[in-house]
């Protein structure tokens, strides 16, 4: 990791280049820091230190327990002070009366893109991770105790105005039969994949209540017989989720919970009818999502503008959320409450802590986490809306803060005037506001990945790996690669040419378009031609192209019939939901995609990416 600090060193000349700062002093504290504390002065206090930044433009000042660690003239620290100086007044610490946005976007830049770096913690932070989630296990079962009642009976009653017809919807497709399963990407706590869960051996008793194994194992009846391997597992010996850490920052890890086959197989199911009716509501589709940013992100902008919305974040969100409030949200639904209680995994063996029962809903690797949490948080909060107004909510209520509230997994935006009643009752329910990454005092908010000071975008470009070694460090070779696009679109041009020229010694660069096939560098001045193919008489440059090896899984028999009607019976069902005459869709559904040609001989995630120096198209 040493090649960082030359690295380090072009960016200060950018930044300071940008902001007519000299970086001199600032370079060799950075240089003497790392020497002594390593990578983690990167990843951990300049994070720190960036977080401090952002909190400082939210209640303006800087107050004496920020920016520790670092010494201070007057009420700044020294370090970066050349920054700093054009933001928070040099002696007060108080935030200036114009504070220069650029200085604020090379603060953040310098401080915070090396936050999330793809790098595995150290074993005493992933134990200190993993015994968190099990004392969250403890504080949500705490919280599930105390809650009142009457609270309780107002949930039920504003989420039945918010998704009463969603909810409806879905109830009748259980009821009806009409869920279509289907299997995710991702790991399995069976350790099945590819293929192979096509062929999977387990089907508890809960989902046999509700989606009977022979109606979604089975492609057809005439195959009953090839069932006869599943065991169908009772409560007690049903197979827990595995608890398990994958990296998020040098801080700590994310947890996930890795779901059995069964469970993961119906939760997708489910998951798409949630989608295609949360899609086709107009007033739920403008308050939840799961899959764009954007409308989040534009209300980010939006609030840091005219000061009238907020954005808050929730720490720890979907291991927070109670499968309590989840059974309140469908109490009026029987069925589908019991759909989704009997693919809802109930243990999860938890490292050094064995099998333990779970108060939660469920962790993240479910896929229904992402639309109850949604649904979930929601409904709290127009909870806090109807406490602050005293006035009952009405569907008309609800229509009058469409584009003023919106939930994307644990990033909501609310109006200022009702911030402290929604916090409020967010916490009555156990979950709690993650102080450090919510705004709504001052002219900067945070949503989904991008940040803006008073209506100006600034948010950063951050390294996700190592830079590479050699040429066998693939996947670091395109991390940087894409890294370096990044930073060349964003004006750091000194820290650009640093990248192509270490590049450059591992692999052919040419200037390409984004959407050309082979790796370059990319540019405002369009692309380079390095030869004219002589058959089609078209552009080339020669270099890198990936060639992901996506493993070989086998799959015949019934499992393989089953997978194929399955798939065109979903891509049937987008069609319909997407055409309004009868010859447009019949006429689609004659060619279905059924997951590629040769998706019975191989699929599931690229285990390893193979590389070929070939000619290729510039754009």
């Amino acid at each position: 990791m040493k090649s960082l600090m030359p690295f380090l060193q072009k960016v200060l000349d950018d930044l300071g280049t940008w902001c007519h700062v000299s970086t001199t002093r600032d370079c060799k504290t950075i240089a003497g820091r790392f020497e002594h504390e390593g990578l983690s002065f990167l990843t951990i206090t300049l994070s720190n230190f960036g977080k401090d930044l952002e909190k400082g433009l939210d209640q303006g000042f800087v107050a004496h327990d920020q920016f520790p660690g670092f010494a201070r003239t007057g009420g700044l620290p020294r370090f970066l002070s050349g920054f700093l100086e054009h933001v928070f007044d040099r002696e007060s610490g108080t935030l200036l009366p114009n504070p220069s946005v650029a200085h604020i976007h090379a603060l953040r830049q310098l401080t915070l893109m090396w936050a999330k770096i793809n790098v595995e913690c150290t074993p005493a932070r992933n134990d200190a991770a993993i015994d968190k989630f099990v004392e969250c296990e403890s504080d949500v079962r705490i919280a599930d105790a105390a809650m009142d009642p009457l609270r309780i009976q107002r949930f039920r009653r504003i989420s039945l105005l918010l998704w009463g017809d969603i909810l409806s919807a879905i109830d009748r497709e259980v009821f009806d039969g009409e869920i279509l399963p289907k299997h995710g990407p991702g790991a399995t706590a069976d350790r099945l994949v590819g293929n192979d869960k096509w062929n999977q051996r387990e089907w508890t008793e809960r989902l046999e209540q509700v989606f009977p194994f022979g109606e979604h194992l089975a492609s057809s009846w005439r195959y009953f017989q090839d069932l006869r391997h599943v065991r169908h597992l009772e409560p007690g010996t049903e197979r827990p989720v595995r608890v398990i850490s994958v990296p998020k920052t040098l801080k700590t890890p994310r947890i996930i919970a890795v779901e059995p086959v069964c469970m993961q197989y119906m939760q997708q199911g489910l998951l798409a009818s949630f989608r295609a009716r949360v899609d086709a509501d107009d007033i739920a589709s403008a308050l939840i999502g799961w899959s764009a940013q954007m409308p989040n992100q534009r209300l980010a902008d939006e609030g840091s503008r005219n000061r009238a919305l907020a954005t808050l974040d929730l720490s720890e969100a979907s291991d927070r959320v109670s499968n309590q409030h989840v059974r309140a949200l469908l109490g009026y639904h029987s069925h589908l409450l019991a759909a989704v209680d009997s693919c809802r995994s109930r243990k999860a063996d938890v490292p050094r802590h064995g099998v333990i029962r779970l108060a939660k809903f469920a962790s993240m690797g479910s896929a229904l986490t992402f639309p109850m949490e949604a649904m979930v948080f929601t409904t709290i909060i127009f909870m806090a809306i109807e406490q602050e107004s005293r006035v009952p909510m009405t569907r008309s209520t609800i229509k009058s803060y469409l584009g003023r509230v919106r939930v994307y997994g644990d990033d909501i935006i609310v109006p200022v005037d009702i911030v402290n009643a929604v916090i409020a009752e967010l916490e009555a329910f156990g979950l709690r506001v993650n102080a450090s990454k919510s705004f709504w005092n001052g002219k900067f908010r945070e949503s989904c990945g991008k940040e803006y000071y008073d209506g100006h975008d600034v948010s950063i470009v951050r390294i996700r790996r190592e830079f590479p070694a050699d040429r066998k460090c693939v996947r670091e070779i395109v991390s940087t690669l894409e890294f370096r696009n990044q930073l060349y679109f964003a004006g750091l041009w000194k820290s650009a040419r640093y990248l192509d020229e270490m590049l450059g010694r591992l692999m052919p660069l040419p200037v390409v378009l984004p959407s050309s096939p082979v790796l370059g560098r990319h540019s405002f001045l369009g692309y380079e031609t390095q030869r004219i193919c002589p058959d089609l008489h078209r552009p080339l440059v020669k270099g890198w192209t990936l060639q992901p090896r996506i493993p070989r899984s086998h799959l015949e028999g019934s499992g393989a019939l089953l997978k194929v009607l399955l798939l065109a019976e979903h891509q049937n069902r987008k069609i319909l939901a997407n055409s309004t005459h009868e010859s447009e869709w019949r006429a689609l559904f004659a060619n279905l995609p059924t997951g590629g040609e040769d998706h019975l001989e191989h699929t599931g995630r690229p285990r390893t990416v193979d590389t070929k120096t070939r000619w290729g198209q510039p754009f």
